[in-house]
């Protein structure tokens, strides 16, 4: 039995359509978005998903769950990094943030959040005034 030719069909204007061009008269293509792209987020969606993937919480996870898991985890790094280490970082006028600066256990919320995970690090930087170099009143001269 000999092979039948199938045949694409035309349309009016002589175009082929293929695939998504199809759908929209043969418009341009669009260029897919990433999801953290989409979502607004900084994180990489992809990443976040992977791990929850190979951690084998479950046997399925549904499509949204890194969105979701991903916009927690920058909300929390963004509150710790802005609020609390920036906060402290200027009080103490430093323009680096160090871990020294990370005090966490002064904010009640991630204190509660945190309580079993943290260790009792990140204490407020505090010097002993005795410790601190003196300073010298010295009245400019006049002549």
């Amino acid at each position: 039995m000999p092979r039948q030719n199938f045949r694409v069909p035309m349309d009016a204007g002589g175009k082929i359509k293929k695939g998504a061009e199809g759908r929209k008269e043969g418009g341009p293509k669009k260029k897919p978005v990433i999801h953290f792209v989409r979502a607004g987020l900084q994180f990489s969606v992809g990443i976040i998903g992977c791990y929850l993937k190979k951690g084998r919480h479950s046997q399925c996870i549904r499509i949204d769950a890194p969105v979701y898991l991903t916009a927690v985890l920058e909300y929390l790094a963004a509150k710790v990094l802005e609020l609390l280490v920036g906060n402290v970082a200027h009080d103490n006028k430093k323009n680096k943030i160090i871990p020294r600066h990370l005090v966490v256990r002064n904010d009640e919320e991630l204190g509660r959040l945190l309580v079993g995970v943290t260790t009792h690090g990140g204490v407020l930087p505090n010097i002993n005034p005795v410790l601190l170099p003196k300073k010298t009143d010295r009245a400019p001269k006049r002549a």
